[in-house]
């Protein structure tokens, strides 16, 4: 009898939108078993399954939904763990509807497997029955790694060369591990605990992790370089971008940077069982379209906003937004003002932010991004009451350890040079990856950069 196809995937429940706006508690409640076992159950197992090819890490994806279907739950985990040490937050927070998902045959006409929910499934199934899996370490070699930056590709590369045995140490700037993970991602989207269980796999394998620790000021790459056989460069994309309007020097105005690590990583939605304090109006705008610009609305609402507003100067087709994202925070009464840009942000006498100007846009002809590029409308100009901007309009690198590292060449954007394929960067020994090279993008396409550097860095020195 041939096999019934299940056209729609498996929706997951989720925490009410009423109830949500006020917690920080994860919004998608994830799959039950029997749910998991159904969703899976819709995979064709096509024989060129095009969806590995969506995985910038490789996972065998097929293999890993049979097990799942299966009910072989740690064994589907186990499988996801030979190419990806992070499951559980890549099955939370990665964009598998532009990846993974975009070839699934299923999706020509139906609706695609729903790869990333069943990613976050077994996980989660695994650390829950406490069978999280710590890879074996190969024989010890004496050589050493230092890594630079704890986010995705510094974790997925400190992980792969302490698997193959090398002594490894990372250096975190922050207090915390996971780089924009840890500070750049709401509770309510990636739960911290979760987060720190993944990560510590990493000490488990014997990598040392120095936290606290700037390099660029603590040490410098140079010094490293003298100390160490090989260093790897993945310090990110966190430095914010501003427009240059008048008044984004008032008081009430952040940067998404800010305002995300003041509510993450200082937990200041917790103030003041926490001591950081996070100021937030009645009426609250976010200037962007992307996730960042997401996570701060969201997250603003969640801080007592009355009115959180997202400006974005294109149309919503354009949104770089995960439509997860979007869908949510339409559901949490987010107010989107689509087509309009602020030109200015106007305070009242004692510097306070008390009104945003804001002008209409149109869309002509596609930019450089592919996008069609927004145009201003003369004389289309108004103002509104706002007490809060945060600025989400994009990252670059921070300068510190760029201006300290004399020989390292840099692209025009002001981000590392470096090789596509090894990471290699100018400096002999030096390898760099993530965001640090990219420019912001995915959690997995650093992680994709970190097992190409961690081949590259384990060639080299072999």
């Amino acid at each position: 009898m041939a096999k019934k196809i299940v056209h729609e995937a498996m929706a997951m429940p989720e925490q009410d939108p009423q109830e949500r706006i006020y917690n920080f508690k994860e919004v998608p409640l994830g799959y039950t078993p029997e749910m998991a076992i159904g969703e899976a159950s819709r995979c064709v197992q096509c024989k060129k399954p095009v969806c590995i090819s969506g995985c910038p890490v490789g996972i065998d994806i097929p293999e890993f939904i049979k097990l799942t279907a299966e009910g072989k739950f740690i064994e589907a985990y186990y499988k996801v763990m030979e190419k990806n040490v992070l499951p559980s937050i890549c099955g939370r927070v990665c964009p598998q509807e532009e990846q993974c998902q975009a070839p699934c045959i299923m999706g020509i006409k139906h609706e695609p497997i729903a790869i990333g929910r069943l990613e976050r499934f077994v996980a989660d199934y695994a650390r829950e029955m406490d069978k999280m899996l710590i890879p074996e370490r190969e024989r010890r070699i004496a050589k050493k790694v230092a890594v630079v930056g704890s986010g995705p590709a510094g974790i997925t590369v400190a992980g792969d060369l302490a698997q193959r045995g090398y002594n490894v140490t990372m250096f975190e700037a922050l207090h915390m591990t996971g780089g924009v993970l840890g500070y750049g991602i709401p509770e309510f989207r990636l739960p911290k605990a979760i987060l720190a269980k993944e990560v510590n796999v990493l000490t488990q394998l014997g990598v040392d992790v120095r936290t606290n620790y700037v390099i660029g000021i603590t040490e410098m790459i140079d010094e490293l370089r003298a100390e160490y056989d090989a260093v790897f460069v993945g310090t990110g994309a966190g430095l914010p971008y501003f427009m240059n309007i008048p008044g984004e020097n008032l008081n009430g105005v952040y940067s998404a940077n800010e305002f995300l690590t003041r509510a993450n990583l200082m937990k200041s939605y917790l103030f003041p069982q926490v001591d950081t304090p996070i100021h937030v109006g009645k009426n609250v705008a976010v200037i962007g379209g992307g996730n960042t610009a997401m996570d701060s609305v969201r997250t603003a609402k969640r801080l007592g906003a009355e009115k959180a507003y997202l400006i974005y100067r294109r149309s919503e087709v354009e949104m770089p937004a995960r439509n997860e994202e979007i869908h949510h925070a339409k559901q949490e009464g987010i107010i989107f003002r689509l087509l309009e840009s602020p030109v200015e942000i106007k305070g009242d006498k004692d510097g306070w932010v008390r009104e945003i100007e804001l002008q209409k846009m149109q869309l002509g002809e596609p930019d450089a991004s592919g996008r069609r590029r927004p145009v201003a409308i003369e004389g289309s100009e108004y103002s509104f009451p706002i007490d809060t901007v945060i600025m989400a309009v994009g990252q670059g690198p921070n300068p510190i350890l760029l201006n300290t590292t004399p020989g390292l060449e840099l692209n025009r954007r002001g981000f590392i040079r470096a090789d596509p394929v090894t990471g290699a960067t100018s400096k002999e020994g030096v390898f760099a990856g993530g965001d640090i090279v990219s420019g912001g993008a995915t959690v997995i396409l650093a992680m994709g950069n970190g097992r190409q550097a961690a081949g590259a860095i384990h060639e080299y020195l072999s």
